[in-house]
C-alpha cells in the first residue's frame, strides 16, 4: 500500500506533464495490482492529474505572494509602479522643457 501512496505522490508532482505512456504504464499497473477496472483506473489517474493541476496552481500562487512580501520589505517597487513613475517623471521633463 505505501507503494502505491508513493506512486501517487509522485505522479501528482509529475502529473500535470504525465506522458500519455507512462499513464498507460501506471494505469496497467493498478489494473494488474489492485485489480482495478479500466474505468476505475483511468478515472484515479484523472484525479490525481487534477489534485496536481491544483497542487501547482496553488503552490504558484503562494509563492507569488511570498515574492511580493520580500520585495515590498526590500523596498523594491514592482513593475507596474515603475513604469508609473517613470511615465510622470517624463511629463515632469516636458513641463520642464515649456518653462
Amino acid at each position: 500500500m505505501f507503494e502505491l501512496l508513493e506512486k501517487i505522490f509522485l505522479t501528482g508532482l509529475g502529473a500535470v506533464s504525465l506522458s500519455q505512456k507512462k499513464a498507460e504504464e501506471l494505469l496497467a499497473e493498478l489494473k494488474e495490482k489492485y485489480k482495478m477496472s479500466e474505468e476505475e483506473g483511468r478515472n484515479f489517474l484523472e484525479k490525481a492529474q487534477t489534485m496536481a493541476r491544483e497542487g501547482k496552481e496553488r503552490l504558484s500562487e503562494a509563492a507569488e505572494t511570498e515574492v511580493k512580501k520580500v520585495m515590498e520589505r526590500m523596498g523594491c517597487v514592482s513593475r507596474d509602479e515603475f513604469d508609473r513613475l517613470r511615465k510622470r517623471v517624463e511629463e515632469l521633463e516636458e513641463r520642464l522643457k515649456i518653462i
